[in-house]
C-alpha cells in the first residue's frame, strides 16, 4: 500500500506507456452483456455482496453544436472476476441498474466521474452513492498531473492499458453492440477495481 505523500510525483508520458507491457484484459468469456431485467437482478445478486466495483458509463458521443446528449447508454460495473455491461434502453435494466448505483456501502471507483454522475442523475432519477474519483486519490498522494486509466495502470502495474479510440467514439446506443465494444467498456471498469485494489483502499470501502 503507498503511503500519503507531499512530494510530487511524476506520471509516466505517452512514449514511456507505449513501451510497456500490455494489461490482462478481461476477455467476451468474463463479460455479461445485462440487456432486460431478469439479467439485471441476476447482475445484482452477484454484485450486492462484492464491497467495492470499478463504475463507469458511455453515452453515444454528440457531433452538432448545441446537441444534447440523452445518455448515459450504457453502465459498466466490475468485480476483480467479471463485468457487466447493462444496456439501459431498456426500463427494467435501467430500474435496477438505478437500484445498484444508490446501494449503500458498496465503493464504485473510477476515473472522470463528475459528467457520468449527472448524467446518471438526469436519465435514471437517482443519486449514486459511493462514488469513489481515483484520480482524487492519486493526487494526494503526490501525483499532481491528471491520472486517467492509462497512467494508473501504467504507474501500479508497469503496463499498458489499451483504448481503442474506434470504440470510444462509438454509437453506445445501438442495440446491438460490438465485441470492441464490450471489450472496450467492460475493461475499463474492471481496470479501475483492479486500480482501487492495487491501492489498497479496500480496507477503507
Amino acid at each position: 500500500m503507498q503511503t500519503q505523500s507531499t512530494t510530487q510525483r511524476a506520471t509516466p508520458d505517452k512514449d514511456a506507456i507505449a513501451l510497456l507491457p500490455p494489461f490482462d484484459r478481461l476477455g467476451l468469456d468474463r463479460i455479461t452483456l445485462v440487456t432486460d431485467g431478469a439479467g439485471a437482478r441476476e447482475a445484482l445478486a452477484r454484485l450486492k455482496d462484492t464491497p467495492a466495483w470499478g463504475f463507469d458509463t458511455e453515452s453515444k458521443p454528440t457531433f452538432k453544436v448545441g446537441e444534447l446528449s440523452d445518455g448515459p447508454h450504457i453502465l459498466q460495473l466490475a468485480s476483480t472476476e467479471r463485468a457487466w455491461v447493462f444496456q439501459l434502453n431498456d426500463p427494467h435494466c435501467s430500474e435496477i441498474s438505478a437500484e445498484l448505483l444508490a446501494l449503500g456501502g458498496v465503493a464504485k471507483a473510477g476515473f472522470g466521474l463528475g459528467d457520468d454522475r449527472k448524467r446518471i442523475v438526469q436519465k435514471l432519477g437517482v443519486q449514486p452513492q459511493g462514488i469513489l474519483e481515483l484520480n482524487t486519490v492519486f493526487r494526494e498522494r503526490g501525483y499532481r498531473k491528471d491520472m486517467g486509466v492509462k497512467g494508473a495502470v501504467a504507474v501500479l502495474f508497469n503496463q499498458r492499458f489499451i483504448k481503442s479510440k474506434k470504440a470510444a467514439t462509438s454509437n453506445w446506443a445501438n442495440a446491438r453492440l460490438t465485441e470492441a465494444q464490450l471489450i472496450y467498456a467492460a475493461n475499463d471498469a474492471y481496470a479501475a477495481i483492479r486500480v482501487f485494489h492495487a491501492l489498497g483502499l479496500a480496507g477503507a470501502a
